[in-house]
């Protein structure tokens, strides 16, 4: 394994400071799910790794602030899989939750480390599209939030700035009832990494928010506001137009071991219209 210094920082100022002196060449440590197996493979070769645990505001934490659920940068999947406001107002998100890794992985990993590592197949990030959460970070010019949708930029890569860090993910509150369902697509029972990963969810105002990953360099949100998708009288070849509008952005790699691009892309279809009856049943039932 490649040598590397490590600092525990005591005080979110502290860990930015060392963030911004470092730059590319410092890694956080907070669940450490990803950042151990890059180290033993020397994906990654940092000249320093920052264990932010004993941050005060970064601990385990999930909180209604202003109409909206905040959730801290360590809290573990477990506890999100787990809350009862994540399984009452988002449920679709507690359903990604519960299936990132194994258990025990779940229990280490954090949701903030899941979107951070920018993965086309994170689990959580099409939930958290469907729901418009906002990433909270902070750096060497103070606090901004970033929506999620302007958060990611490809595989590994991330919108945020040398010294940020994320320290929070916000989700608002549901003004409307919404119906929402997560599903996914992998070679194996277990905690396999998904070749499709989606999420939809209708509100009652009829409209159909869709996001997709792992067929492409980033995860992607869709929003059809026409109604066609939430209408179940609608004619099946008029959701299948509104579909084929939003899988356009889908372009699997032809690199990938997990599925073929041909594969993934009828996947997506399927994969699609099962999570829209779902989340129009659930809709219905005011799940």
């Amino acid at each position: 394994m490649h040598t590397f210094a490590y600092a525990r920082p005591a005080t979110l100022a502290e860990a930015v400071a060392i963030l911004d002196a470092h730059g590319p060449e410092a890694c956080l440590l907070a669940g450490g799910t990803d950042l151990v197996i890059r180290l033993r493979d020397g994906t990654v070769r940092p000249s320093v790794v920052v264990d932010v645990k004993r941050i005060a505001e970064l601990r385990p934490a999930i909180t209604e602030d202003g109409g909206r659920l905040v959730i801290s940068a360590g809290t573990v999947m477990t506890d999100v899989a787990a809350d009862g406001r994540v399984r009452r107002s988002f449920p679709a998100l507690a359903e990604a939750a519960s299936v990132v890794g194994s258990v025990q992985i779940r229990n280490r990993a954090t949701l903030a480390g899941n979107i951070c590592n920018a993965s086309p197949a994170a689990d959580t990030a099409p939930p958290l599209l469907v729901y418009g959460a906002t990433v909270v970070a902070e750096g060497p010019g103070g606090a901004r939030r970033i929506g999620l949708a302007d958060f990611f930029v490809r595989s590994g890569v991330t919108t945020l700035a040398r010294g940020e860090l994320v320290t929070a993910i916000e989700l608002p509150l549901p003004e409307r009832r919404m119906g929402a369902a997560h599903v996914r697509r992998t070679r194996r029972r277990g905690h396999d990494l998904a070749s499709v990963t989606l999420c939809c969810g209708v509100d009652e105002g009829g409209v159909t928010r869709l996001a997709y990953g792992s067929v492409g360099p980033r995860p992607v949100l869709c929003v059809d506001e026409s109604g066609v998708l939430a209408d179940p009288a609608a004619p099946e070849d008029a959701k299948a137009a509104v579909f084929e509008e939003m899988f356009a952005a889908a372009s699997p790699s032809p690199r990938s071991m997990r599925a073929s691009p041909a594969y993934r892309l009828a996947m997506l279809r399927v994969l699609g219209a099962r999570a829209l009856a779902t989340a129009i049943e659930r809709l219905a039932k005011g799940e």
